[in-house]
């Protein structure tokens, strides 16, 4: 069953009654997603976190494409797939992650008491992919009115890469995560919190600077990380402890790009002129290689979904299991807009020594790619 808001008379809540706006706060991602969180809803602190380059105090002409609030829908009639969720055609509850989905003819609901960034990532993502847009994972910057877009697994030097790039003239900041690709060839920007590591002492070090948290040695950082990750599915249960955990987490420190990169402007879109899909490998001299288009939209689709949270990953799991979200027809979409936004433009591999440091992978990559862009060792 498809429960749906109620023509002419606004938002419904969860309960049925009619929510006023000003319960609600707006994001507008570059005009291909509209969201709105209920301002009660436990996790809404940490979604103005994220989010906050989208925020928005007009909540626009229709109804939201994506809706979070905190409880629960009634659903009737619904099937149990084994004990991990119950759904019907329009709806997946997920007991166990306390998390729930509605279909709705705009797009959907989300519902939940713990914390939900790691199931609006997904959802913001199918919606995009229907509105001719693509969520990445990747370093992006506009450098000279040309939009780069660096993908990348975690830790392979993104962070470094931008601190880099932005001591040049020209370059302007769009993100050091995530980006979006629309399928007419432009690069969009989602300048969110950056997260500080151990690592980048030396690369940000105005951030380590006076009394701070205590933060592990690097050799640690990785064990603590994975640890992190292990434990993190238990925290985002209570978004109270989960908020002092990333507050006071010896792994990293989360700021803002303006507190990062200091008076360095920030873009929120450019027309995308080069995608450099960046690895560390095993070798002892960076290597680029040029792949063709296919490669790269295949290489960004998968990289997108293995960097996802476990629980981003289980979610789209689900839906595409009870048929909300078919997964082929999904992948297929995904990859259609990535090429399409990729036509005509020049892709390459560029692997990097997996023994060199942030700082030296860092300068690396961007000597590297002013080359690619003509500009020699200048």
């Amino acid at each position: 069953m498809t429960l749906v808001d109620k023509p002419g008379h606004g938002p419904t809540s969860a309960a049925g009654g009619v929510a006023s706006a000003d319960r609600w706060t707006h994001f507008d991602l570059h005009g291909r997603v509209s969201m709105r969180v209920a301002r009660g809803t436990p996790t809404a602190p940490q979604l103005k976190d994220m989010f906050r380059c989208f925020r928005t105090t007009s909540p626009g002409s229709g109804d939201s494409e994506l809706v979070v609030s905190k409880t629960f829908e009634q659903i009737p009639d619904a099937a149990d797939l084994e004990t991990t969720l119950s759904y019907t055609d329009d709806a997946v509850t997920i007991p166990d992650a306390r998390v729930q989905v509605v279909r709705t003819d705009a797009g959907y609901r989300l519902h939940g008491p713990g914390e939900l960034l790691t199931s609006v990532l997904p959802l913001v993502d199918a919606l995009m992919v229907r509105n001719g847009a693509a969520t990445f994972h990747a370093a992006t910057i506009e450098y000279k009115g040309m939009g780069i877009a660096m993908p990348a697994a975690g830790g392979t030097g993104k962070t470094s890469t931008i601190a880099k790039f932005m001591r040049l003239e020209g370059a302007s900041f769009m993100g050091d995560d995530w980006g979006f690709l629309s399928e007419d060839g432009e690069l969009l920007g989602f300048a969110k919190p950056m997260f500080i590591k151990p690592h980048h002492r030396e690369i940000y070090p105005h951030l380590f600077e006076g009394p701070r948290k205590p933060m592990v040695p690097v050799g640690l950082s990785r064990p603590v990380g994975h640890l992190t990750t292990v434990v993190h599915p238990l925290f985002a249960r209570y978004p109270r402890a989960a908020a002092f955990s990333r507050r006071w987490s010896p792994e990293h420190r989360m700021t803002t790009p303006e507190r990062a990169l200091g008076d360095r402007a920030i873009s929120t879109r450019a027309p995308l002129t080069m995608a450099v899909y960046l690895e560390r490998y095993a070798g002892s001299t960076t290597r680029v290689v040029e792949r063709d288009v296919r490669w790269m939209a295949s290489r960004m689709v998968g990289n997108f979904h293995i960097e996802m949270p476990g629980h981003s990953q289980s979610l789209v799991t689900a839906l595409g299991a009870t048929g909300m979200l078919p997964l082929d027809e999904y992948f297929s979409a995904k990859a259609s807009v990535l090429r399409s936004a990729l036509k005509d433009v020049p892709t390459f591999l560029m692997q990097v020594p997996a023994a060199m440091s942030p700082d030296a992978a860092s300068d690396s990559i961007v000597s590297h790619v002013r080359r690619l862009l003509g500009e020699g060792d200048a």
